[in-house]
């Protein structure tokens, strides 16, 4: 193995350079990773815009990751060199009162590489073995870097406990969304509707299993809910735009007493008519990451063709064109899902 390795690092907003490091030596618990593939996501493009509230530069991105063991540490006995794996990026400190009750992906001190620490975004990552989850023989490298994007729609899914026969709604047709209606059919729901502004993302939202869908720049979303659910409406509704006008169109027209989960990040702090959510007795919860079990129940949906990858991923770009994706994701907002980076090309 080579002793130097390209790692990427973005020194400011809308700044991608490359440098040379040595590759990394795994510690006695760790393995050492060559890295295949890279997911490009929404918090990334934040990261991109200077927009992100966490994260300062210099960072090493990548936290949607795919790659093969080359090396374990001497103490690692359940992995082996050549498996396939992906990685759960978060780092948590074991001892605060989530981490002690399971909630680790609540921990008080939470950091995530590729915003607060290193990401994967090198030809090499060295990794504790307790991160890494192993990935089916059949499954693609492309397929495995996007299992953390949809571990996060699996745990927004499982928010809302009683999904077997449920009447769901989905606001927001992006990546997460669409990955999010996949996640609910396969955990039992019995009808999913979605909006979005574009007709593109709707028509792939309807591919992927939605049973309804409005484009709300065009329709009214209380006529388009009634028509697909009637007047009974929906059992919980998902809100995946972070955006003041989809949060008002769920708490203005939920069934009462019924629930409303908060899965997309808001860029900068929301009005909530709190009034009307008290006035109906709404449930409004929230969902964060995800936790080992969603991974897997990730990987077992893609396993069982219950959820489809390959159609949400809409470009490659070459590891040395890192610049190059957010540039194309930019100019082709609509019409993109899932640009992945080829961190190694010969290998799918």
């Amino acid at each position: 193995m080579k002793d130097s390795m390209v790692q990427q690092v973005m020194i400011e907003p809308k700044k991608v350079t490359f440098r040379q490091v040595p590759v990394p030596k795994p510690g006695p618990d760790q393995v050492l990773v060559k890295i295949k593939k890279i997911g490009v996501c929404g918090s990334d493009i934040h990261v991109y815009h200077g927009t992100h509230p966490y994260t300062s530069y210099p960072v090493t991105q990548g936290h949607e990751v795919s790659g093969q063991i080359v090396e374990t540490g001497e103490y690692v006995n359940d992995l082996q060199v050549g498996q396939k794996v992906t990685i759960e990026p978060q780092v948590f400190c074991g001892r605060c009162y989530p981490c002690l009750h399971g909630k680790y992906n609540l921990c008080e001190h939470l950091k995530v590489m590729g915003f607060q620490t290193t990401g994967t975004a090198s030809e090499y990552f060295a990794v504790d073995s307790s991160k890494v989850t192993l990935l089916p023989d059949g499954m693609t490298y492309s397929e495995g870097a996007m299992i953390e994007p949809l571990a996060v729609t699996v745990h927004a899914a499982k928010r809302f406990p009683d999904l077997k026969n449920a009447k769901a709604v989905v606001l927001g047709c992006g990546p997460i969304g669409i990955l999010l209606i996949q996640s609910l059919k396969a955990l039992g729901a019995a009808e999913v509707f979605a909006t979005d502004i574009s007709d593109y993302r709707l028509e792939l939202a309807k591919q992927m299993g939605a049973d309804y869908a409005a484009n709300t720049a065009k329709e009214d979303y209380a006529e388009a809910l009634q028509k697909a659910f009637g007047p009974d409406k929906a059992d919980v509704i998902y809100e995946c735009a972070g955006s003041d006008i989809t949060m008002d169109q769920a708490i203005q027209n939920a069934r009462k007493g019924s629930t409303i989960i908060l899965v997309a990040v808001f860029g900068k702090r929301a009005s909530v008519d709190l009034a009307k959510l008290n006035d109906s007795e709404l449930d409004l919860n929230t969902s964060m990451m995800y936790r080992h079990e969603d991974y897997m129940d990730a990987i077992r949906f893609v396993q069982e063709g219950k959820v489809q990858l390959k159609p949400l991923q809409s470009a490659h770009f070459a590891f040395e064109d890192y610049q190059k994706a957010y540039e194309y994701i930019d100019s082709h907002r609509e019409t993109t899902m899932k640009v992945l980076i080829d961190v190694d090309p010969e290998e799918e």
